[in-house]
């Protein structure tokens, strides 16, 4: 059976558990990209089975309900802190004075083209300000601290592929994971231009990374720690916690993980100040500014 580029395959010896796209064929060998979770694989052809319509139909249908009941709590979280936002800026509803906010700057750079076309959709679902970059993950250490200059972010997701290889080492060894070691040295060149984790707080990481050595690195939140895979949009849902909490505030690891998809066995991180800054009074005008 042929195999081509792009094609939705699944595993026989996985007894079909994940959907993957084709990214590459080489003789009678296969490296997949999964196609909702954030790993890379390598298969034998004869391994591989082309996804039925009626399969994907299913499987679509499943994927979009797990991601709608994630963005109804995330949505829920978001209405319960604008709410609470309200209270204070009001002085407990005395004040009418209306108020503006300073949104937080995202720069996500990711590995896979479409998993950050994913991911800026969602980002812009919520109401937030991001710039995308797609950059090979063995390039990442060496563009990003130009890219950290020319975007200035808030916040920075470093993700893209990874995958956990038993027959490469023991998990506790770097050289047994896919891209471990360049999202790690991503998050330090990163570090060195914003050495304070509350300055720039950073997400690292894909399905199955080397947790302890991204946060080692710097990184605020990172992925994996018990190496499962971890889903396309989970660091969106990072990302997005931390933008709308008040800076006066401090993101919880639990509660920035409560709305992923994957939640605690997928990523995890350590507590972390809100970027959220509140002002007031706002006066709407049509008026330009003047020298």
């Amino acid at each position: 059976m042929d195999f081509t580029k792009g094609e939705l395959v699944t595993r026989k010896s996985h007894n079909h558990d994940l959907l993957f796209r084709i990214a590459s064929v080489s003789g009678s060998e296969a490296i997949l990209y999964g196609e909702d979770v954030r790993l890379e694989a390598d298969a034998p052809l004869n391994d591989l089975v082309h996804v039925e319509e009626r399969d994907l139909k299913q499987r679509k249908q499943k994927e979009k309900e797990q991601l709608e009941s994630s963005y109804r709590l995330f949505r829920q979280d978001y209405q319960l802190m604008k709410e609470k936002r309200e209270y204070y800026i009001s002085d407990g509803y005395q004040n009418t004075a209306s108020y503006f906010q300073l949104p937080a700057k995202v720069l996500h750079v990711d590995g896979d083209r479409t998993y950050l076309r994913k991911c800026i959709d969602l980002y812009n679902r919520m109401g937030l300000q991001v710039h995308g970059v797609h950059v090979n993950e063995k390039d990442m250490p060496f563009e990003i601290e130009s890219l950290i200059e020319k975007i200035q972010p808030d916040i920075m997701v470093i993700t893209g592929h990874d995958a956990f290889s038993k027959s490469k080492g023991q998990k506790n060894d770097l050289r047994a994971y896919r891209h471990s070691k360049y999202f790690a040295e991503t998050v330090r060149a990163a570090r060195k231009k914003a050495p304070n984790l509350d300055q720039m707080i950073i997400f690292a990481g894909a399905c199955q990374s080397h947790f302890e050595s991204l946060i080692r690195a710097g990184a605020n939140f990172a992925s994996s720690p018990t190496r499962i895979n971890i889903h396309a949009l989970d660091p969106v849902y990072i990302a997005a916690k931390v933008a709308y909490t008040p800076f006066m505030e401090k993101v919880s690891v639990w509660d920035a993980l409560r709305n992923t998809l994957t939640g605690e066995k997928g990523m995890g991180g350590v507590e972390t100040r809100g970027l959220l800054r509140t002002g007031m009074p706002y006066f709407a005008t049509d008026e330009e500014p003047t020298e």
